[in-house]
Order: structure tokens, then C-alpha cells, then sequence
């Protein structure tokens, strides 16, 4: 390891244009808090923990907004064209 290496140093595959210098000790201690970083948020997304918990109790809208029936008249008093005799 080396302080006089860059911190970030040019890509020369990958997508993003600079990645970390594992040869820096800062580049290296970037690269291993990422990496920590990245496991706990895979592991709390597996065990449903954290900001990836389903609600408690989510809240639903009253039945008539969300519920429809094929044999529920309409709400303006007509009937449809279908149940006309």
C-alpha cells in the first residue's frame, strides 16, 4: 500500500468512469465498507428486517372503493343498458 497512489483511479472496464484504489489505504477501507455495507442490506432484505419490513397493519380502503361486483348497480340511479328488460 502505497499513500502517494490516488484514492480513485480510472476505469478501464465497467461502467462508471472511476473505481476504487484498493492500493490506497483509504481506496481499501472504501472498498471494504461498501462491501459490509452491501451484505447487510442484502441480509436485511432477505430476512424482511428493517426498511424492507412489510407494514404492521396496513390500512385498507373502505370495500365500496376497492370491490366491484358484476351485479352491483350503478350509483346513478340508471340501470345499465344489460339489465335493461
Amino acid at each position: 500500500m502505497n499513500d502517494d497512489e490516488p484514492i480513485f483511479k480510472r476505469s478501464r472496464r465497467g461502467p462508471g468512469p472511476y473505481v476504487y484504489n484498493v492500493r490506497n489505504p483509504i481506496g481499501l477501507a472504501l472498498t471494504v465498507i461498501t462491501l459490509i455495507l452491501l451484505v447487510i442490506m442484502l441480509v436485511l432484505m432477505n430476512k424482511r428486517m428493517g426498511p424492507f419490513a412489510p407494514p404492521s397493519s396496513p390500512e385498507r380502503p373502505p370495500a365500496e372503493i376497492w370491490e366491484w361486483s358484476p351485479t352491483s348497480t350503478p350509483t346513478t340511479g340508471q340501470a345499465h343498458p344489460s339489465q335493461t328488460p
